[in-house]
């Protein structure tokens, strides 16, 4: 046999075995296309495309988690799409398109009358969230804006379900970008009080706590949805842009970025977010480098307690809340080269200290010792597997007593803390 028919025989094996070996998709498979990654801000993007193949790979220690976000993404696909338009009257200034929000936690000291419709003057109950904050403002709207294209995003991402895709998109599109529905770059009228305030700084924190999910949204819409254009990837920075540069430079952004408790914490981490979608990635270090002594220090103790936030009638949520911010801060700054786990204070105090006092609650060994209207133990869920995913110990040994959230644990799929307790209706 010639050198060349022995080199024929010998591919003409290798073909045969190929195909016995590697089952087709006509043989009950689908052939997945190599998952893009994503540039999210908070989101490890390598990350989630690891877990993609896991998923395209059939993973059973994934399937339970899939099926739980296509469960949520489902139930988005005959809602919406929301505008700040829609309200029944605009914000004081006049334009519908400004977002508009009203103090959760104020309420009317007097019956409503004709001649004081609102039953003012209002006044403060913390933690008692008022139920007229969630009728005639765009609150709700825009909590259903932000959590559904998240979710509806991701479950695109891991399911390649174009529906998703194109649902996120129209939502997305509707809320920032068509000229009819969108909203203004601004949060002048946020948490106002009627015949108090028109708006006021502490509003920013109806963006802060949860608008970086939507730059992941984004970011994963960016990495090949059918339907999300190029057109709409350059509006949407814009929009970004132009909001980033409202929190700079306004007196508003200016007073949150002043705040000594949480809603300076989250002013951070959405500056960061922001700066880093927008491609200014020295801002965004910046930001999370000057949290270290201008949040951590001061904010949290020795021994992880965190005072401001143990003062509240809601302690726990607080106490949970502040570290989601912390956590996704730190998110961030691990795309810019700043690990924020690692940082302690003088006095030792260390993000992995907060979470560590809050585990002998999370973990139901002891009860909650501080004041709390409505304890759920598992809105520390997600900050404990940040901190163990950053290398806790005593996190990393905790987490199999965790208690999942309704809805179930979708750290693995999404492994960015979110706040899992809402109280904002």
């Amino acid at each position: 046999m010639s050198a060349r028919r022995r080199l024929g025989t010998l591919l003409a094996a290798l073909a045969a075995f190929t195909a016995a070996a590697v089952p087709t998709a006509s043989a009950g498979m689908t052939a997945h296309p190599a998952p893009r990654v994503p540039h999210t801000a908070v989101l490890d993007g390598a990350r989630l495309q690891q877990t993609k193949i896991r998923v395209d790979r059939g993973d059973p220690q994934l399937r339970g988690a899939v099926l739980a976000l296509k469960a949520r993404a489902d139930r988005w696909l005959g809602q919406g799409p929301w505008t700040v338009v829609d309200k029944p009257r605009p914000a004081p200034g006049g334009d519908v398109h400004d977002y508009l929000s009203q103090a959760p936690y104020w309420w009317p000291s007097q019956p409503p009358t004709s001649d004081n419709p609102w039953g003012c003057p209002y006044v403060q109950r913390d933690g008692e969230r008022n139920p007229e904050v969630d009728s005639g403002t765009d609150r709700q709207d825009v909590e259903k804006t932000f959590d559904s294209s998240y979710d509806l995003s991701l479950a695109w991402y891991y399911t390649g379900d174009k529906r998703y895709a194109q649902k996120a998109g129209q939502i997305l599109r509707t809320w920032f970008l068509d000229p009819s529905t969108r909203m203004n770059p601004n949060l002048n009228h946020a948490q106002f009080i009627p015949c108090k305030y028109d708006g006021r700084a502490i509003g920013i924190i109806d963006f802060s706590q949860s608008y970086t999910s939507v730059l992941d949204a984004i970011a994963i819409l960016d990495s090949g949805a059918p339907g999300w254009t190029r057109t709409d990837r350059t509006r949407m920075k814009k929009w970004n842009t132009d909001f980033l540069n409202w929190l700079t430079t306004s007196d508003f952004g200016g007073q949150e970025a002043a705040a000594t408790n949480n809603h300076g914490t989250f002013y951070d981490m959405q500056l960061a977010g922001l700066a880093y979608a927008t491609g200014d990635k020295e801002l965004a270090r910046r930001a999370v480098l000057d949290a270290r002594s201008k949040r951590i220090v001061p904010q949290i103790e020795a021994d992880g307690s965190q005072p401001q936030e143990l003062a509240r009638t809601r302690s726990w949520h607080y106490s949970t809340f502040t570290l989601v911010a912390y956590s996704r801060l730190a998110a961030i700054g691990r795309h810019v080269g700043v690990n924020l786990w690692a940082y302690q204070g003088p006095d030792g105090q260390s993000l992995f200290k907060a979470v560590d006092y809050l585990l002998p609650a999370a973990t139901a060994a002891v009860p909650w010792p501080h004041p709390e209207l409505e304890f759920h133990r598992y809105a520390a869920t997600d900050v404990v597997h940040a901190a163990a995913d950053a290398g806790d110990p005593r996190a990393q040994r905790a987490v199999r007593s965790l208690e999942a959230p309704p809805g179930g644990d979708l750290w693995a799929l999404r492994p960015a803390a979110e706040q899992l307790d809402s109280i904002a209706g």
